[in-house]
């Protein structure tokens, strides 16, 4: 493969050279004039905290609890390629579960023969007990001994995920979970990805776009050399990962919710209460239907994702909102026409590819994040808030699930230092009520005020009111020119702020249109109404 086609990992991008060595790492992680890495060593280097890559101590190598420490490193093992790393794991049935991602996959490889291709493997392995505790991400269509290399493993011993990397001759440690968190490593490193401490899978949910799955297949050609590798041989549809990708986030919040809660204070509330009032990471969902398929003339109803709309995993599956309303639904011929109107393509720069039209799934975009959700979760479960403030605050600006600034502006009321664990989501609420009365109606801490004043036995069913009333406003909208183009435009909206973040690795993620990089930001009313975002 060509050095300029060479595979970027599956994290933050990072450009590999062609002996599989991060050009970053070895010319900047491993400081000025650091020596080379030695084999068969483990190395150190969290970034924003080491200044260059060092050999672990022994006894740092002893801490380590997770698989790939017990297995391999403390037993001066050090596989070079995913291969080695599967036979040298201790046998177990049905291990290890393979699966396939792509986001060139769905496109014929005859139809753009100089497409970055970028096949990636993800694997998961139970090394001890049901629960998957080693998950792995390397290259699928280049030389498996220099492509990229990376593992996240479970710490049993220490309640958190370890992640590692191979960097030809050696591995290098780049930290744990609790590192994600710190502020001197986070979002430096895998930490830009892997921003809360958890494993990652943007497309989580069906039709897991980009992934191999029941929904859609990675094309090859007939005499692609990866149909004979085993590993492709047992791939399976990421409808499984789904399941796994899910219990491992909510294994970390678990855990980081016990070790926070110790005794009778909380440490860093505002660590916590970020994932509830920000966005600090995103899911990316789309409509069930292959775009190609929606035709152009007709009223065929194309319903969008629901996560579009609002953060319905949260207020309705977690927070036990029942609302009795449909999936908005706009027509095919109003979606075929968007395509024109705004000049959806698919490129990618460093190959020189661009052909009219949008993603393989119809109308991708970025939701809430099961990260942020499942720390929520935890925290109600904990006792540190109530189910009503979780749903006092998400209801907040709740026609924008992400990247609401509206939202976002309570964190200031959130303490910053070790507060006592008992009644903090009360104490957050006095001090958003103290200040609302300060304030205008409008203002995010008059609408908190606002949701905190139901009374208990009803804030439910109000909750369920506006929601409904909000949902059957789009519905109105959507099928008209108007306000489907609106719509569009909300998208394409949040698709930018969502390619600003390092979560947004390749160019076919997403469509490219014709509406201005520098369009103001947006934001959905609750009237269903769109407008720009303060």
């Amino acid at each position: 493969m060509p050095e300029e086609f060479s595979e970027r990992r599956r994290a933050t991008a990072w450009p590999h050279a062609p002996d599989g060595r991060s050009a970053e790492h070895v010319e900047d992680d491993l400081g000025p004039g650091h020596p080379a890495l030695r084999d068969t060593r483990l190395y150190r280097r969290v970034s924003g905290v080491d200044p260059h890559a060092r050999e672990v101590s022994e006894k740092e190598l002893a801490a380590l609890g997770d698989p790939m420490a017990t297995v391999f490193f403390q037993r001066n093992s050090f596989p070079m390629a995913v291969q080695e790393i599967l036979d040298g794991l201790p046998s177990v049935a049905d291990q290890p579960k393979v699966y396939l991602v792509s986001e060139s996959g769905t496109i014929p490889p005859a139809d753009a023969p100089h497409l970055r291709r970028d096949i990636r493997f993800a694997l998961t392995y139970a090394v001890r007990g049901n629960e998957a505790d080693l998950l792995i991400s390397t290259g699928a269509n280049s030389d498996p001994r220099t492509t990229f290399l990376q593992v996240a493993a479970w710490d049993e011993a220490n309640q958190v995920f370890n992640y590692y990397m191979r960097i030809t001759p050696a591995w290098v440690w780049t930290g744990n979970s609790w590192d994600a968190l710190a502020a001197a490593s986070r979002g430096s490193g895998c930490f830009d990805s892997h921003v809360n401490g958890s494993v990652v899978m943007k497309e989580l949910k069906q039709p897991w776009i980009n992934w191999q799955s029941q929904s859609a297949a990675i094309r090859l050609d007939a005499d692609d050399p990866l149909r004979e590798n085993p590993l492709y041989q047992r791939v399976i549809g990421a409808e499984n990962l789904e399941s796994t990708v899910r219990a491992q986030i909510d294994r970390w919040s678990r855990a980081r919710l016990r070790a926070v809660t110790v005794g009778t204070t909380v440490e860093n509330p505002d660590h916590l209460l970020r994932q509830l009032f920000t966005t600090t990471a995103v899911n990316l969902t789309s409509t069930a239907a292959q775009s190609a398929a929606v035709g152009r003339d007709g009223d065929d109803p194309l319903p969008l994702p629901m996560g579009f709309w609002l953060n319905n995993d949260a207020l309705l599956d977690d927070l036990g909102i029942e609302v009795d309303a449909t999936v908005p639904a706009t027509t095919a011929t109003l979606y075929a026409d968007s395509l024109d109107t705004f000049g959806f393509r698919l490129e990618e720069k460093a190959s020189g590819f661009s052909r009219p039209g949008d993603t393989f799934f119809a109308f991708v975009v970025p939701e809430a994040a099961l990260e942020d959700n499942s720390v929520v979760r935890a925290m109600c479960e904990h006792g540190l808030i109530s189910a009503k403030f979780a749903a006092c605050a998400l209801m907040v600006d709740f026609p924008n699930p992400v990247f609401s600034a509206h939202r976002a502006r309570l964190m200031r009321y959130v303490p910053t230092e070790a507060t006592a664990a008992e009644g903090l989501g009360d104490r957050i609420a006095e001090r958003i009520l103290a200040a609302a009365g300060q304030l205008t109606v409008y203002s995010p801490e008059a609408q908190f005020a606002a949701n905190w004043s139901l009374p208990e036995a009803t804030w439910r069913e109000d909750f369920s009111r506006r929601i409904t009333d909000y949902l059957a406003k789009v519905r109105q909208r959507i099928t008209t020119r108007e306000g489907f183009d609106d719509y569009v435009l909300l998208a394409e909206s949040r698709r930018r702020q969502f390619k600003a973040l390092k979560l947004h690795e390749f160019e076919l993620t997403l469509p490219t249109t014709d509406i201005p990089a520098t369009a103001p930001p947006l934001r959905m009313r609750e009237d269903a109404t769109v407008t720009d975002q303060p």
